[in-house]
């Protein structure tokens, strides 16, 4: 006897070869994802070394459970929750965008707000959470900041405020008017050891230049444009407090009482990733004017 086809042992996958009946689809493998890609999907107004830092500190739970470590693989799908302590909730200020695109966001920073926390955790939202930090104002310094996008980026920009190939522009309110409309501040400036925190000209400092013209004066205030060529902490602020004319609302260095300090970034020209040069302009605020309207 001559067999014309072949038995199987398995009278379904007999039907299917001849085309009874179609075979189901093998199941879905569950898909394993860190939990920290996954918060900076859900999480966007968040940048991923912030929320990071929410999951160490136990801010974070996976189907109610906490979850300490970022690289922590988890289901896809399953619910994640993020919860923010009280006092942190109602850090919901947004800086004003000026310019955005694929490796880059300028900002103008308002007066109040961190660059970046120095601890592990900061209970308050910092600019670090919209994006990399390349340079750093003052907390109560407002104005154009450039924040990158991704790591490459952000090299990129650190590299040219190292090397000073960027130029920025800043306005300040100070205290009285001083002798020259324009002049050049070449005071080397240290870190004030009695206060640490403080710095103070000092021949055995690190060199710091400024160049500054008075833009207008009244009421026993000037406004001043300033112009530094190096990013020495403070910098402004112990320069003009050395020539007797300290910013109005540094109450560090001596300035008279305000509810700010009136010291503000206004244009920064930078090279952009894309190989673009471009200057960016933070309007100034009202405030600084005021100070010269006559009631």
């Amino acid at each position: 006897m001559i067999r014309t086809g072949k038995k199987f042992s398995k009278p379904e996958m007999s039907r299917v070869i001849n085309g009874d009946s179609i075979l189901p689809d093998a199941p879905k493998k569950p898909e394993l994802v860190r939990l920290d890609t996954v918060m900076t999907e859900v999480f966007k107004s968040y940048s991923r070394a912030t929320l990071q830092k929410f999951i160490r500190k136990g801010f974070v739970t996976v189907d109610g459970k906490v979850i300490l470590k970022p690289n922590t693989q988890i289901l896809r799908g399953v619910r994640v929750e993020l919860n923010i302590p009280e006092e942190m909730k109602n850090a919901d200020v947004k800086p004003e965008v000026i310019y955005e695109d694929e490796d880059v966001l300028v900002v103008n920073k308002p007066a109040g707000l961190l660059s970046e926390a120095k601890g592990e955790y900061c209970p308050e939202r910092t600019l670090a959470d919209f994006g990399l930090i390349a340079h750093r104002l003052d907390r109560d310094t407002s104005g154009v900041m450039i924040l990158a996008k991704n790591e490459k980026a952000q090299d990129f920009l650190k590299k040219q405020f190292q090397n000073r190939t960027t130029k920025k522009t800043y306005f300040a309110v100070v205290s009285g008017r001083s002798k020259l409309d324009e002049a050049r501040i070449d005071l080397p400036i240290k870190r004030d050891l009695k206060r640490p925190t403080t710095f103070r000209v000092d021949a055995n400092g690190k060199e710091a230049e400024t160049f500054y013209s008075v833009v207008r004066s009244g009421n026993g205030y000037s406004l001043v444009e300033l112009k530094p060529t190096s990013g020495r902490t403070h910098q402004l602020r112990v320069h003009m407090k050395y020539l007797g004319h300290p910013i109005l609302g540094d109450m560090v260095y001596g300035g008279d009482r305000a509810d700010r300090l009136f010291l503000h970034a206004n244009r920064l020209e930078v090279d952009l990733p894309n190989g673009e040069r471009r200057m960016f302009e933070a309007k100034l605020p009202e405030e600084f004017l005021d100070v010269f309207r006559e009631d």
